[in-house]
This record gives C-alpha cells, sequence and structure tokens, in this order.
C-alpha cells in the first residue's frame, strides 16, 4: 500500500522558491504600499528577491516538502 503524500503550503509554495543549491528565495518586503513616503533609492533597492537566513530557511523548507 503506497504512502501518503505530504500536502504543501500553498500560502508558502507562492512566496518562497528553492534553488539548485537548496537555499531558500524571497522577495523582498516594503514595496506595497506608502510608498509615497519612501525614498527613489530605498524602492530601487527593495526590488529583486534575497536568501533566506538559516533560521527562517528551515521553516520555509517545511512548508515545502517537496521543493518547488
Amino acid at each position: 500500500m503506497p504512502k501518503n503524500k505530504l500536502k504543501t503550503k500553498r500560502a508558502a509554495a507562492k512566496r518562497y522558491r528553492i534553488t539548485g543549491g537548496g537555499k531558500v528565495k524571497v522577495g523582498r518586503r516594503g514595496k506595497r504600499h506608502l510608498l509615497a513616503n519612501k525614498g527613489r533609492k530605498r524602492k530601487r533597492q527593495l526590488g529583486g528577491t534575497i536568501l533566506l537566513g538559516p533560521t527562517d530557511e528551515a521553516m520555509a523548507k517545511s512548508l515545502l516538502p517537496y521543493g518547488n
């Protein structure tokens, strides 16, 4: 009899990506609203993605049993 499949947390799947080396990429926070109060340089630097630290990486990986 086959084992049960693990379910991926869909909220996590939309936020995180696993790189080829096994690290977790995530989009930066802080660029959704209240942008009039933030400087050009700050808004420009908020673009792109960052790698999660070791503690958050373990949490994200536990929510994504198969990577994605």
